[in-house]
């Protein structure tokens, strides 16, 4: 059985990912294990090029992810808005986010990051634009997908179940 990262396998993956500061932004250590379908874009790709070719057991402490492969540049992309286009039953707080449509139907998030009485300042970058990420990583295992996996492009549970 083929034990190296590639494309159309599942990857499981203990990882830290931290901001230049040293700030941890995310991890899975003493949780499940992150899974994803390598070579499908679930994960970002500078860390998902990095993986490729990593084996079962092996570790990277420091792969360096820079914003282009990330989360992109920060764009000028704020913009207020009415308040009453939000929903009106429940309270809308800074580092919310919302799903909106565009004329073509396309979803994209908005966060937000501030809020008035009759308006809501909103940001259509994704909070970690701009930022060069770092990640430890160990690959815990590695399995061919299923061909359910592959025609839906994620991993399903065990079970073949989302």
């Amino acid at each position: 059985m083929n034990n190296e990262v590639q494309n159309n396998m599942v990857v499981s993956l203990d990882y830290t990912a931290r901001l230049k500061d040293g700030q941890s932004i995310d991890s899975s250590i003493g949780k499940t294990p992150l899974r994803y379908l390598h070579g499908y874009q679930n994960i970002i790709p500078g860390l998902e090029e990095a993986l490729t070719g990593m084996k079962v057991g092996e570790s990277h402490p420091n792969i360096i992810v820079p914003p282009e492969k990330a989360y992109g540049a920060r764009a000028e992309a704020t913009e207020w808005l009415p308040r009453n286009i939000f929903p009106s039953d429940g309270e809308i707080q800074p580092g919310m986010t919302f799903a909106a449509d565009d004329e073509s139907g396309e979803t994209y998030p908005m966060f937000i990051k501030e809020v008035k009485p009759d308006s809501v300042l909103v940001d259509y970058n994704h909070p970690l634009a701009g930022e060069t990420l770092f990640f430890e990583v160990t690959v815990v295992d590695v399995r061919p997908a299923t061909p359910e996996e592959l025609a839906h492009g994620h991993v399903h549970n065990g079970d073949g179940q989302l």
